[in-house]
């Protein structure tokens, strides 16, 4: 069985997220997506949000592709949530030349520390290249309309928590 890790804040997951999930799909027979706890980047929603948003975001992948996707909390280095999980395959998105730069850096580290580990970058659909969670956030805080970044679920809960 072929397993492939997607790490990320998912702070909160986007329809961007959600485009590299499908096709990461293609890839493998049992996708991780790692839902990092980084208490330093002070996320919106909680641990618990986010691993709801992303089991709800993608069971209906589940049932469309087959593949089997689970939600899998980390804390640790990144290679060692990879092994925790039994991965070969590290899945990362790229939006623009500015993410390779920092992946490159990250790919060079990882394989150091587990040459078996093999990272694949998929390119994020045309579309979905200039969503970022972060700018989601400042659009949602601010009263702009993110409908076309995530889908109802997150949006509802996007707009509940600054309506609040």
């Amino acid at each position: 069985m072929r397993i492939g890790l997607y790490p990320g804040t998912f702070d909160p997951i986007t329809l961007g997220h959600i485009d590299i999930i499908r096709r990461a799909c293609t890839l493998v027979d049992r996708l991780v997506i790692g839902v990092a706890i980084n208490r330093d980047k002070g996320p919106l929603f909680s641990l618990e949000e986010r691993l709801a948003m992303v089991e709800a975001e993608c069971a209906y992948l589940t049932k469309k592709t087959g593949t089997e996707i689970v939600a899998h909390p980390f804390e640790n280095l990144l290679i060692d949530c990879a092994r925790d999980v039994g991965a070969q395959v590290i899945v990362r998105g790229l939006r623009a030349v500015a993410d390779f730069e920092y992946e490159f850096q990250m790919v060079g580290m990882n394989r150091k520390l587990d040459p078996e580990i093999e990272t694949v970058f998929l390119m994020a659909d045309a579309q979905h290249q200039a969503i970022a969670s972060k700018l989601v956030k400042e659009i949602a805080r601010l009263g702009g309309d993110v409908s076309h970044f995530v889908t109802p679920p997150i949006l509802a809960a996007l707009n509940e928590r600054f309506n609040a």
